[in-house]
């Protein structure tokens, strides 16, 4: 296997050599932000949303990121002509910095890694998933953190009980998958996702687009567990997956409909926004 690049130590080095500080927060707290985006025949999808979305959470959580957008841009472009992944996928990662004290943000780490990524299918899953609900909620939900320490713990759980993945929700009020967000399709083709405690999804952003660029019904507000168990579909959304239908939800089972589903119909268009 040919060595990969990584941007560490504000240089481009070899990811062998790559490393971070032990006493930075991201190691002594899990104190720190990322955010992942696809490449596709060399080039980043939705790089400009990804930023966006990189900076407000770095702005939430106090962390002062010295490059810019379009210096971010430019490292990213170097590191995919350097590695010549053609599929793959980009990780921004702002460390919370070196402290002495080990509890006070210092000066950020900025660490950008590469690696190969399977290209996802050009056609929606006929299969689906099994969602298993789970009662949580992610503290700053609005931050693409580092933290994913209920979603790894609960691993072996949702495999016991028959689960491909987790749907949070708080105050009977679902929330989101740990990598994903969630929608649903109403009994009358409503398109309805959660409009709060949860991240923002860049997907979820473009599937929005979508909808109202084509006519279709969509609300953004509050979702009870048991309202998405009465849904005619329901599907999640990440960067990685575009969309995969859900086939049950805890003890709920949902009907497929394959390309004559909503989210088929979605999951077509999402695929011309990234040619």
């Amino acid at each position: 296997m040919k060595p990969l690049y990584c941007f560490a130590q504000n240089q481009i080095s070899l990811l062998e050599n790559a490393g971070v500080p032990v006493g930075d927060l991201l190691v002594q707290r899990g104190y720190g932000i990322f955010d992942y985006l696809r490449v596709a025949n060399n080039k980043p999808l939705f790089i400009e949303a990804h930023l966006d979305r990189l900076f407000n959470s770095a702005k939430i959580m106090r962390l002062n990121i010295a490059q810019s957008k379009d210096d971010l841009k430019k490292i990213v472009a170097e590191l995919i002509e350097k590695n010549n992944i053609p599929f793959s996928g980009i990780r921004l990662i702002i460390a919370g910095g070196n402290a002495p004290d080990g509890y006070t943000i210092s000066v950020p780490h900025l660490i950008i890694i590469q690696q190969p990524l399977d290209a996802p299918p050009t056609q929606i899953s006929t299969k689906g998933i099994q969602l298993v609900s789970y009662f949580y909620q992610r503290q700053l939900a609005e931050v693409k953190t580092t933290d994913y320490l209920m979603a790894i713990h609960l691993q072996a759980w949702m495999k016991s009980v028959g689960g491909d993945d987790i749907l949070y929700y708080n105050n009977d009020s679902v929330s989101e998958c740990p990598r994903s967000n969630i929608f649903m399709v109403s009994q009358d083709n409503t398109i309805i996702t959660p409009a709060n405690n949860m991240l923002k999804g860049i997907t979820r952003k473009n599937i929005i687009a979508v909808a109202e660029a084509n006519g279709l019904k969509l609300e953004q507000r509050d979702i009870s567990l048991n309202e998405m168990k009465k849904a005619k579909e329901v599907f999640i959304s990440s960067s990685t997956k575009r969309i995969i239908p859900v086939s049950g939800l805890d003890e709920q089972k949902f009907s497929l409909e394959g390309t004559k589903s909503i989210s088929a119909q979605i999951f077509n268009h999402l695929l011309a926004l990234e040619s």
